[in-house]
Protein backbone atom coordinates (compact mmCIF):
# COMPACT_ATOMS: atom_id res chain seq x y z
CA UNK A 1 0.00 0.00 0.00
CA UNK A 2 1.44 3.22 -1.41
CA UNK A 3 -1.12 5.72 -1.17
CA UNK A 4 -3.75 6.42 1.82
CA UNK A 5 -6.50 9.00 2.15
CA UNK A 6 -8.05 9.87 5.08
CA UNK A 7 -11.58 11.19 4.86
CA UNK A 8 -13.96 12.10 7.79
CA UNK A 9 -16.74 14.85 8.73
CA UNK A 10 -14.35 16.33 10.70
CA UNK A 11 -11.58 17.43 8.82
CA UNK A 12 -9.28 19.15 10.97
CA UNK A 13 -9.49 15.46 12.67
CA UNK A 14 -8.51 13.87 8.90
CA UNK A 15 -5.77 16.53 8.56
CA UNK A 16 -3.89 15.57 11.60
CA UNK A 17 -4.39 12.35 11.97
CA UNK A 18 -2.70 12.29 8.09
CA UNK A 19 0.10 14.79 9.71
CA UNK A 20 0.88 11.91 12.37
CA UNK A 21 0.95 9.17 10.68
CA UNK A 22 3.50 10.79 7.71
CA UNK A 23 5.39 11.69 10.85
CA UNK A 24 5.85 8.14 11.34
CA UNK A 25 7.15 7.21 7.39
CA UNK A 26 11.18 7.48 8.30
CA UNK A 27 10.50 4.52 10.45
CA UNK A 28 8.94 2.47 8.05
CA UNK A 29 8.20 2.18 4.04
CA UNK A 30 7.82 4.98 2.09
CA UNK A 31 3.50 5.84 1.25
CA UNK A 32 2.07 8.82 0.11
CA UNK A 33 -0.87 10.02 2.99
CA UNK A 34 -3.48 12.94 3.18
CA UNK A 35 -6.50 13.63 4.42
CA UNK A 36 -9.08 14.60 1.56
CA UNK A 37 -12.67 14.22 0.44
CA UNK A 38 -14.99 11.84 -1.29
CA UNK A 39 -13.59 12.49 -4.48
CA UNK A 40 -10.24 11.26 -3.48
CA UNK A 41 -12.08 7.82 -3.96
CA UNK A 42 -11.73 7.64 -7.58
CA UNK A 43 -9.49 5.08 -8.43
CA UNK A 44 -9.01 3.52 -4.95
CA UNK A 45 -8.45 -0.09 -4.81
CA UNK A 46 -10.02 -0.46 -1.17
CA UNK A 47 -12.56 1.66 0.25
CA UNK A 48 -12.38 0.77 4.03
CA UNK A 49 -15.61 1.92 6.13
CA UNK A 50 -14.89 2.61 9.88
CA UNK A 51 -17.42 5.49 9.92
CA UNK A 52 -20.39 5.01 12.58
CA UNK A 53 -22.16 6.04 15.72
CA UNK A 54 -19.65 5.17 18.80
CA UNK A 55 -20.94 1.99 20.48
CA UNK A 56 -21.73 2.86 24.30
CA UNK A 57 -20.77 0.86 27.11
CA UNK A 58 -23.08 -1.92 27.53
CA UNK A 59 -24.96 -1.14 24.39
CA UNK A 60 -25.03 -4.21 22.05
CA UNK A 61 -24.14 -3.77 18.62
CA UNK A 62 -27.36 -4.12 17.59
CA UNK A 63 -28.46 -1.57 19.23
CA UNK A 64 -26.24 0.89 17.31
CA UNK A 65 -28.31 -0.55 13.91
CA UNK A 66 -30.40 1.83 13.14
CA UNK A 67 -28.46 5.08 13.78
CA UNK A 68 -25.14 3.70 11.45
CA UNK A 69 -27.65 2.34 9.05
CA UNK A 70 -28.96 5.87 8.36
CA UNK A 71 -25.33 7.09 8.48
CA UNK A 72 -24.17 4.43 5.85
CA UNK A 73 -26.38 5.33 3.24
CA UNK A 74 -25.01 8.93 2.82
CA UNK A 75 -21.39 7.26 2.92
CA UNK A 76 -22.04 4.80 0.60
CA UNK A 77 -23.80 6.97 -1.90
CA UNK A 78 -21.14 9.54 -1.89
CA UNK A 79 -18.33 6.62 -2.17
CA UNK A 80 -20.00 4.59 -5.22
CA UNK A 81 -20.43 8.25 -7.09
CA UNK A 82 -16.94 8.00 -7.51
CA UNK A 83 -15.72 4.11 -7.06
CA UNK A 84 -17.42 1.56 -9.03
CA UNK A 85 -14.49 -0.97 -9.67
CA UNK A 86 -12.78 -0.99 -5.66
CA UNK A 87 -13.07 -3.04 -3.01
CA UNK A 88 -15.62 -2.00 0.23
CA UNK A 89 -13.91 -3.45 3.05
CA UNK A 90 -16.67 -2.36 6.35
CA UNK A 91 -15.69 -2.50 9.97
CA UNK A 92 -18.69 -0.65 11.61
CA UNK A 93 -20.49 -2.34 13.67
CA UNK A 94 -23.31 -4.37 13.44
CA UNK A 95 -20.78 -5.19 10.59
CA UNK A 96 -22.67 -8.30 9.17
CA UNK A 97 -25.95 -6.12 8.84
CA UNK A 98 -24.54 -2.89 7.53
CA UNK A 99 -22.22 -4.99 5.09
CA UNK A 100 -25.56 -6.34 3.74
CA UNK A 101 -26.71 -2.96 3.54
CA UNK A 102 -23.78 -1.54 1.92
CA UNK A 103 -23.72 -4.81 -0.88
CA UNK A 104 -27.03 -3.16 -1.87
CA UNK A 105 -27.30 0.44 -1.61
CA UNK A 106 -23.40 -0.17 -3.86
CA UNK A 107 -24.96 -2.53 -6.10
CA UNK A 108 -21.78 -4.35 -6.25
CA UNK A 109 -21.29 -7.95 -6.57
CA UNK A 110 -20.98 -9.71 -3.61
CA UNK A 111 -17.13 -11.13 -4.04
CA UNK A 112 -16.08 -7.06 -3.69
CA UNK A 113 -18.30 -6.11 -0.14
CA UNK A 114 -16.75 -7.56 2.43
CA UNK A 115 -17.11 -7.25 6.51
CA UNK A 116 -14.18 -7.62 9.13
CA UNK A 117 -16.63 -10.22 10.19
CA UNK A 118 -15.00 -12.64 12.53
CA UNK A 119 -11.80 -12.87 12.08
CA UNK A 120 -11.19 -10.85 15.21
CA UNK A 121 -13.27 -13.48 17.39
CA UNK A 122 -11.24 -15.83 16.01
CA UNK A 123 -7.74 -14.46 16.51
CA UNK A 124 -9.01 -13.92 20.02
CA UNK A 125 -9.92 -17.14 20.40
CA UNK A 126 -6.44 -18.60 19.16
CA UNK A 127 -4.60 -16.11 21.26
CA UNK A 128 -6.38 -17.61 24.69
CA UNK A 129 -6.10 -21.31 23.18
CA UNK A 130 -2.06 -20.41 22.81
CA UNK A 131 -2.28 -18.82 25.86
CA UNK A 132 -4.11 -22.10 27.72
CA UNK A 133 -1.70 -24.79 26.11
CA UNK A 134 1.38 -22.76 25.85
CA UNK A 135 1.59 -22.60 22.44
CA UNK A 136 1.90 -19.33 20.10
CA UNK A 137 -1.47 -18.24 18.96
CA UNK A 138 -0.36 -18.41 15.03
CA UNK A 139 0.16 -22.45 15.18
CA UNK A 140 -3.65 -22.67 16.91
CA UNK A 141 -6.42 -23.28 13.88
CA UNK A 142 -9.62 -22.45 15.62
CA UNK A 143 -12.38 -20.28 14.05
CA UNK A 144 -15.59 -18.66 14.77
CA UNK A 145 -17.91 -17.89 12.70
CA UNK A 146 -22.36 -16.32 12.42
CA UNK A 147 -22.31 -13.25 13.44
CA UNK A 148 -19.74 -10.95 14.70
CA UNK A 149 -21.76 -10.09 17.72
CA UNK A 150 -23.71 -12.03 20.69
CA UNK A 151 -24.76 -15.18 18.53
CA UNK A 152 -21.14 -16.31 16.72
CA UNK A 153 -20.16 -19.74 17.61
CA UNK A 154 -17.00 -21.27 17.62
CA UNK A 155 -16.25 -24.39 15.77
CA UNK A 156 -14.65 -26.63 18.33
CA UNK A 157 -14.90 -29.74 16.57
CA UNK A 158 -12.38 -28.12 13.79
CA UNK A 159 -10.00 -26.60 16.29
CA UNK A 160 -6.37 -27.54 15.94
CA UNK A 161 -2.78 -27.49 16.91
CA UNK A 162 -0.13 -28.62 13.82
CA UNK A 163 -3.48 -31.43 12.94
CA UNK A 164 -4.14 -32.28 16.55
CA UNK A 165 -7.33 -31.51 17.66
CA UNK A 166 -7.51 -29.34 21.03
CA UNK A 167 -8.32 -31.00 23.83
CA UNK A 168 -9.76 -29.09 26.53
CA UNK A 169 -12.72 -30.07 28.79
CA UNK A 170 -16.42 -28.83 28.04
CA UNK A 171 -15.97 -26.06 30.65
CA UNK A 172 -12.93 -24.26 29.20
CA UNK A 173 -14.17 -24.51 26.10
CA UNK A 174 -17.17 -22.49 27.20
CA UNK A 175 -14.78 -20.41 29.55
CA UNK A 176 -12.38 -19.21 26.76
CA UNK A 177 -15.80 -18.77 24.21
CA UNK A 178 -17.31 -16.37 26.40
CA UNK A 179 -14.21 -14.96 27.11
CA UNK A 180 -13.77 -14.47 22.99
CA UNK A 181 -17.08 -13.58 22.64
CA UNK A 182 -17.75 -10.66 25.70
CA UNK A 183 -14.43 -9.27 25.04
CA UNK A 184 -15.38 -6.05 23.05
CA UNK A 185 -17.40 -5.02 26.07
CA UNK A 186 -14.48 -5.36 28.62
CA UNK A 187 -12.52 -3.45 26.40
CA UNK A 188 -15.12 -0.63 25.77
CA UNK A 189 -16.12 -0.52 29.38
CA UNK A 190 -12.45 -0.13 30.47
CA UNK A 191 -11.24 2.44 27.34
CA UNK A 192 -14.43 3.00 24.92
CA UNK A 193 -13.76 1.23 21.84
CA UNK A 194 -11.40 -1.43 21.00
CA UNK A 195 -8.62 0.34 18.19
CA UNK A 196 -5.29 -2.25 18.13
CA UNK A 197 -6.25 -5.18 17.50
CA UNK A 198 -9.04 -4.50 14.64
CA UNK A 199 -6.86 -2.33 12.97
CA UNK A 200 -4.59 -5.03 12.65
CA UNK A 201 -7.42 -7.18 11.51
CA UNK A 202 -8.34 -4.59 9.35
CA UNK A 203 -5.01 -4.38 7.47
CA UNK A 204 -4.58 -8.27 7.40
CA UNK A 205 -7.40 -8.67 5.02
CA UNK A 206 -6.04 -5.10 2.80
CA UNK A 207 -2.78 -7.26 2.62
CA UNK A 208 -4.11 -10.29 0.93
CA UNK A 209 -6.41 -8.60 -1.34
CA UNK A 210 -3.48 -6.02 -2.59
CA UNK A 211 -0.63 -9.21 -2.63
CA UNK A 212 -3.32 -11.59 -4.10
CA UNK A 213 -2.59 -14.07 -1.41
CA UNK A 214 -5.50 -16.38 -1.48
CA UNK A 215 -5.43 -15.99 2.22
CA UNK A 216 -8.15 -17.85 4.19
CA UNK A 217 -9.73 -15.38 6.36
CA UNK A 218 -12.90 -15.81 8.58
CA UNK A 219 -14.57 -12.63 7.44
CA UNK A 220 -18.33 -11.62 6.53
CA UNK A 221 -19.38 -12.66 3.14
CA UNK A 222 -22.89 -12.93 1.27
CA UNK A 223 -24.40 -16.05 1.62
CA UNK A 224 -27.28 -17.75 -0.35
CA UNK A 225 -26.83 -21.78 -0.03
CA UNK A 226 -24.37 -22.03 2.16
CA UNK A 227 -26.30 -25.20 4.51
CA UNK A 228 -29.04 -24.18 3.34
CA UNK A 229 -28.73 -20.26 4.62
CA UNK A 230 -30.15 -18.08 2.47
CA UNK A 231 -29.63 -14.10 1.98
CA UNK A 232 -27.47 -12.79 4.84
CA UNK A 233 -23.68 -11.47 5.76
CA UNK A 234 -22.11 -13.66 7.94
CA UNK A 235 -18.63 -14.97 9.03
CA UNK A 236 -17.13 -17.56 7.42
CA UNK A 237 -13.63 -18.80 6.58
CA UNK A 238 -13.41 -17.25 2.59
CA UNK A 239 -10.19 -17.72 0.06
CA UNK A 240 -8.94 -13.79 -0.42
CA UNK A 241 -7.80 -12.25 -3.51
CA UNK A 242 -6.98 -9.31 -5.39
CA UNK A 243 -11.25 -9.26 -6.40
CA UNK A 244 -12.32 -10.00 -2.79
CA UNK A 245 -13.72 -13.22 -1.92
CA UNK A 246 -13.33 -15.65 -4.05
CA UNK A 247 -14.49 -18.76 -2.48
CA UNK A 248 -16.07 -19.71 1.13
CA UNK A 249 -14.15 -23.20 3.13
CA UNK A 250 -16.61 -25.50 4.21
CA UNK A 251 -15.82 -26.54 7.78
CA UNK A 252 -17.84 -29.12 7.96
CA UNK A 253 -19.42 -27.95 11.46
CA UNK A 254 -21.00 -30.66 13.47
CA UNK A 255 -24.61 -30.82 13.67
CA UNK A 256 -24.66 -28.83 17.07
CA UNK A 257 -22.27 -26.01 15.71
CA UNK A 258 -24.81 -25.90 12.45
CA UNK A 259 -27.68 -25.67 14.28
CA UNK A 260 -25.90 -22.47 16.01
CA UNK A 261 -24.91 -21.32 13.15
CA UNK A 262 -28.38 -21.21 11.65
CA UNK A 263 -29.74 -19.53 14.55
CA UNK A 264 -27.41 -16.72 14.13
CA UNK A 265 -28.13 -16.90 10.52
CA UNK A 266 -31.84 -16.36 11.45
CA UNK A 267 -31.43 -13.29 14.04
CA UNK A 268 -28.65 -11.19 11.08
CA UNK A 269 -31.79 -11.97 8.67
CA UNK A 270 -34.10 -10.12 11.24
CA UNK A 271 -32.16 -7.49 12.09
CA UNK A 272 -31.17 -7.03 8.16
CA UNK A 273 -35.04 -6.98 7.94
CA UNK A 274 -34.91 -4.01 10.10
CA UNK A 275 -32.07 -2.22 8.82
CA UNK A 276 -33.54 -2.44 4.85
CA UNK A 277 -37.06 -1.11 6.63
CA UNK A 278 -35.58 1.70 8.59
CA UNK A 279 -34.02 3.12 5.00
CA UNK A 280 -37.24 2.35 3.19
CA UNK A 281 -35.59 -0.54 1.23
CA UNK A 282 -36.62 -4.11 0.31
Amino acid sequence: MNELVLIDARSDKAQGDALDMNHGIPFTRSANIWFGSYEDCRGADIIIVTAGAAQRPGESRQDLLVRNAAIFRDIITNVTHYNQEGILLIATNPVDVLSYVTWKIAGWPKERVIGSGTLLDSARLRYLIGNELGVDPRSVHAHVIGEHGDTELPVWSRANIAGVPVELTPDRQDDLFKETRDAAYQIIAAKGATYYAIALALDRICAAILGDEHSVLNVSTYVDGYLGIKDVYLGLPCVIGRWGIERTIDLAPNDEELSLLRHSADVLRDRIKMAMSSLDME
